[in-house]
């Protein structure tokens, strides 16, 4: 089992910047894939950024050069870092990691972007 915490979701104007961070119950080493997920109104869940097995990082081309993901694997962290961001960014906000052919979310943290 693997609870996820993610933080760090709020409101902010059209073009301004907020860190999330998901901190995992145990050692993120041991998971194959780690990414964050968001979920707006009316719309399905899509990936945003995730770290792959060997350490590629994936990203949707809506948040290419916007978006960047990172980890701390000694504070068991992962952390997306949003900048210039849109009101079309607005969405829940989902960490998620793979364990073998398990996978555990968070509960999801909210960021509105006002225009």
């Amino acid at each position: 089992q693997v609870q996820l915490v993610e933080s760090g979701g709020g409101l902010v104007q059209a073009g301004g910047s907020l860190v999330l961070s998901c901190a995992a119950s145990r050692s993120i080493l041991s998971f194959n894939i780690m990414g964050w997920y968001r979920q707006a109104p009316g719309k399905q869940r899509e990936l945003v950024a995730q770290f792959l097995y060997g350490g590629h990082i994936n990203y949707a081309d809506s948040v290419k050069g916007r978006f960047t993901i990172s980890r701390d694997n000694a504070k068991n962290t992962l952390t997306l870092q949003m900048n210039s961001l849109k009101s079309e960014d607005t969405a829940v906000y989902y960490c998620c990691v793979v364990s073998g052919p398990y996978d555990y979310w968070g509960q999801g943290t909210q960021v509105t972007v006002s225009s």
